[in-house]
């Protein structure tokens, strides 16, 4: 029996389940939705980031990959919904209106737990965003519905065709296997950056559907949005930094941070921090990489001073190359680096910027 045909045969017993919460059997839903974010008009590239692992799942269960994205913008929905369909889904529900032109949780979660009800879908995969880790929940407690938060990878069990949705726990030593066996939908998000953005393909196209949010969004938010104020952003977002400096307790200081930032000038790349950096106060949350903070995928990631706690490891995985430096040999960041420095980063940091500079003005030479 095919994966597919196992997934559409399940059955459970509904009454052992939980009978409050109604009879729905697995093999009643269908297809791997990813709900959509659009800012500035356009497709997040976290949202399309989780096509990747949608388009795998599903080529193994047999099924369709649909695009769901919400707004108040009915066009910028429409070309969205079209980049998804270029990238990998197969069709696409715009759900568009005024009810929907401000960000609520309640009204977007709601709208979503809405078209699900009708729709059924087998998957709900969201990436974790801010609004995604706000919505998932909102989602999967409306739906009655199991979620797995922060997923590295996604998996199908060849035994009963449930999603394996794949994450570290909180030791970060080993990665749990999670399923929901006897609710559907199946939902979980993943943190941006963990998966790839799928190759765009110009031949592909799909039907979008679009409903009204007044058919979905049942009553009011019970809040409102006063104002907005766009952040401004001097510099590369670390997600998308080629080149990343990060620092950690064994930078200690301000000034030592100041160090490290002169050699991500130099480099033309960011700082950033481990948790017990950001704890310190030495840089802002939204710099923290690693599990309870962002995966990154830089060309070139120099960790100063950074032990290498396996919850920080986890947020470099995808970097291409690793540089450590640190005066304890035996610090755990030497495992995950591909260049390991034992060394006061008092004396190294200044060297590599004396070495960059006179690299980058010297003629015939390069980084």
């Amino acid at each position: 029996m095919s994966l597919a045909q196992k997934r559409k045969s399940k059955r459970v017993d509904c009454a052992t389940v939980c009978p409050e919460w109604g009879c729905r059997q697995p093999g009643e839903h269908e297809g791997i939705w990813v709900v959509g974010e659009v800012e500035g008009g356009a497709i997040s590239e976290p949202s399309l980031q989780m096509l990747t692992p949608a388009r795998m799942v599903a080529n193994k269960l047999g099924t369709f990959v649909e695009g769901v994205l919400l707004g108040g913008d009915e066009g910028a929905l429409r070309a969205a919904a079209s980049e998804m369909i270029k990238r990998g889904a197969d069709r696409a529900t715009v759900i568009a209106g005024r009810e929907l032109s401000e960000y609520a949780p309640p009204a977007f979660a709601g709208a979503i737990a809405a078209l699900a009800a009708e729709r059924r879908p087998d998957v709900i995969l969201l990436s974790a965003t801010m609004r995604g880790r706000e919505i998932a929940p909102y989602v999967a407690s409306l739906l009655r519905a199991g979620i797995t938060a922060d997923c590295t990878q996604f998996d199908v069990d060849e035994d009963s065709g449930d999603l394996f949705m794949i994450r570290p726990p909180f030791a970060a030593i080993m990665l749990a296997y999670i399923k929901t066996p006897t609710r559907r939908p199946q939902i979980a998000t993943a943190r941006p950056n963990v998966f790839p953005v799928p190759p765009r393909d110009e031949a592909r196209d799909g039907p979008v559907e679009v409903r009204p949010a007044s058919s979905y969004v049942r009553a009011p938010p019970g809040m409102r949005l006063l104002r907005s104020e766009a952040l401004r952003r001097d510099e590369v977002p670390l997600e998308k930094a080629e080149y990343v400096v990060a620092g950690g307790r064994g930078v200690g200081t301000k000034e030592g941070f100041a160090a490290l930032e002169e050699l991500a000038r130099t480099l033309g790349g960011v700082v950033a921090g481990s948790r017990r950096a950001v704890d310190l106060g030495l840089v802002p949350h939204e710099r923290q990489v690693g599990q309870t903070g962002k995966s990154v995928r830089p060309k070139l990631y120099i960790a100063v001073g950074i032990s290498g706690a396996a919850q920080h490891v986890m947020g470099i995985r995808e970097a291409g190359t690793v540089v450590a430096i640190n005066i304890d040999r035996d610090a755990p960041i030497f495992r995950s680096a591909d260049y390991g420095i034992v060394a006061d980063w008092r004396d190294v940091i200044p060297a590599l910027i004396r070495e960059i500079s006179a690299r980058r003005t010297s003629p015939g030479k390069g980084t």
